[in-house]
Parts: C-alpha cells; structure tokens; sequence
C-alpha cells in the first residue's frame, strides 16, 4: 500500500515505543530517517532490519524522489527523526507536502513528544498553548521572540540546547520576571531532571553539574503582578512607557528618564526602552 507513515519515536528512553511503530518500521519497505546512525540503535534494540535511508534538512529535496519511486511501486515508507514527533521543531513538513501533492496517503504515527511530555509535567493548564520551539539565537529577531513570549498569556513550550540554555534562561528572567517557568531537562533519560521555579531564578537554579543535555522549557500562564514590571502594570506595558513620557515632559532627556525608571522597577533599561519605542510608534 502506498503510504508515507510520520512515525514519533522515542525522546530518549527506547522503551518508549509503540507496537504499532514497531509494526510500521518492520512491514516498511524503506525507513527514511534524519540521522541514520540514530535510527539504527532503535531498529537494533528491537530486531528490525529494514533499509534505512536518510532524508534531513538538506537533503529532502532530493530524497523525495527517490522516495516518491517506492511508493509509486505501491510500497510504504515510514519517516522519522531523531527523536520525537517529525515535523515539530524538527524536519518533516516539506516531505509531507512533496508526497500529498503527488497524490499518495500520508498517515501519523503518533507516540513521545517533548512538547506534550514537558506540559504533562509543569502543573500548568494546557487547554490551549503554543509551541516557540528554538529562539532565535541573536539580535532584534530573539528580542522580538523574547518579546512575543512575554506578550503571550498562554504556556509557551520552547527547546534549548545545553551551551546556551544559562543565556536564555537570563534573558527569560528578564522578560518574564516571577512568571513561572517548568525547566525540563533530559526528559525521559537517566539523568531526567524538572523544576519549576520564578523565571527570574531559573538561571540560577541549574547546578553547574545540570548544564548538559537538551532542554524543554515551559513558560506558565501569565500571571497578574508577575511580569518584569512588578505589579500593577496593564498588558500592553502602557504604565511604563507613561512614567517615561511624564519624566521626558519635565524636562529630563528621554535616556536619563528610561535609566530612571529601569532603575525603579528593577528592570533592565533595554525592557523599558522597548516598552517606550513600542508604544511610541518609532
């Protein structure tokens, strides 16, 4: 049957498995998979000698095709990653496209994800949550992330790798201060580790022994009184920018005004000079 399967497979313990992704890989005439050495620890750990092929970022274009060939001979091919859910922070949606559009099925697998597995755990209400996955690693683009994730009320389920989870846990710190803040590290392997702690202590709660493996953070639902402002402030941070405006009507220079009123409220001068520069409209 021509079938393209987007199987989940485990986040670290391999335990983790389903019968049905078991089946799957096994009946699969090909196993196209990020990482092949990866994927063939799994397939040795249960018995599994299908084909494997690998097919990742930058190579799924051309693997497509070939791809495509098996399931125009009526063939199935099952997809993975090298850990979790394809196609959720990781490869998978271009393939996905490319095999819809030439008109052969595509069926989930569905099993372990770092997202749902992290939100399982916080103690946070996840009705409704989004999912930020990597920040962008510098400039205005992770200032503007930072931004969007503060902004949000819902829980904000994001990835971090180890040699830059201190910085971005800081900058959370910043953003976000006492909102609360799940810090899943090494989910479902030994070393397994998950705390929930104000954001602005998040840094400082990692043992130095801690800062290793991948992380999954997950911010909390906002909270009135929680953010980096303190108490008090509306959503859209207009109390700030106004204790700058009314400085600046008195005759201070705008940047003796933001220094004082980062100064006040205990906040970096970059938080209130965005605050001012967004309502200010320049």
């Amino acid at each position: 049957m021509s079938v393209l399967y987007v199987c989940a497979t485990p986040i670290g313990n391999l335990e983790d498995v389903t019968l049905r992704l078991l089946r799957v890989l096994r009946e699969a005439a090909v196993i196209a998979a990020e990482d092949t050495r990866r994927t063939r620890w799994l397939c040795a750990r249960y018995g599994i000698d299908t084909p494997l092929v690998s097919c990742h970022e930058h190579n799924q274009e051309a693997r497509a095709k070939e791809l495509l060939a098996y399931l125009a001979q009526g063939r199935s091919v099952a997809y993975v990653t090298d850990a979790g859910t394809p196609a959720v922070s990781d490869p998978g949606a271009a393939l996905v496209r490319r095999v819809r559009e030439a008109g052969f099925a595509v069926v989930p697998v569905p099993g372990p994800s770092a997202v749902t597995a992290a939100l399982s755990v916080s103690g946070f209400p996840a009705d409704s949550f989004c999912v930020e996955g990597f920040l962008p690693r510098r400039g205005r683009a992770r200032q503007e992330a930072l931004q969007r994730v503060a902004e949000e009320p819902r829980p904000v389920v994001l990835f971090e790798a180890p040699h830059r989870i201190t910085q971005t846990l800081a900058d959370l710190g910043e953003y976000l201060g006492d909102r609360p803040l799940c810090v899943a590290r090494e989910l479902t392997k030994e070393h397994e580790s998950i705390h929930v702690v104000p954001a602005r202590q998040a840094a400082q709660s990692l043992a130095p022994e801690e800062i290793r493996g991948e992380f999954t953070l997950v911010v909390g639902p906002a909270v009135p009184g929680a953010g980096p402002d303190g108490p008090g402030p509306d959503p859209d941070g207009l109390p700030l920018a106004e204790e700058v405006a009314l400085l600046v009507a008195a005759g201070l220079p705008e940047r003796e005004a933001i220094r004082r009123v980062a100064r006040g409220h205990g906040l970096p001068r970059r938080v209130v000079y965005a605050r001012v520069k967004g309502e200010g409209g320049r």
